[in-house]
């Protein structure tokens, strides 16, 4: 496995009002996948949701090797074991996570700033103040 060739992906999510309706986006080479189908819950239930279908997206275009980039601390602790789920809500989709992680060589999640976040840069279009 030659490594260097990881397919950064950027989610976030969010619920308007919180908790309320769900929304996501991941951004993956410049495309931007959105979901507004993911049901009633928190901040945190979608920001969860968004790096799930990060992975979704990643394995349905065959990557191999990713990194995925996201403004939520709870979520990138959370899945990289550095701190645990204090929910069973959200240790279902740590769990969720984990399972699809499992299928690629090789998985990263890094914390980035909102404002370094194309997904959140996304979803903020379309809920302009």
């Amino acid at each position: 496995m030659t490594y260097g060739q990881s397919t950064k992906l950027f989610f976030d999510g969010g619920s308007r009002p919180n908790p309320g309706p769900i929304e996501c986006a991941v951004v993956r080479k410049g495309v931007t996948h959105y979901r507004h189908d993911l049901g009633e819950g928190t901040n945190s239930d979608a920001e969860w949701l968004a790096a799930i279908h990060a992975l979704e997206i990643a394995q349905l275009e065959g990557d191999r090797d990713i990194t995925l980039l996201g403004d939520s601390t709870l979520v990138v602790t959370q899945a990289s074991g550095k701190a645990r789920c204090r929910s069973a809500g959200l240790e279902v989709h740590r769990n969720r996570f984990a399972e699809l992680a499992e299928r690629f060589d090789r998985v990263r999640i890094r914390h980035i700033g909102r404002a370094q976040n194309l997904a959140g840069i996304a979803l903020a279009r379309l809920h302009p103040r």
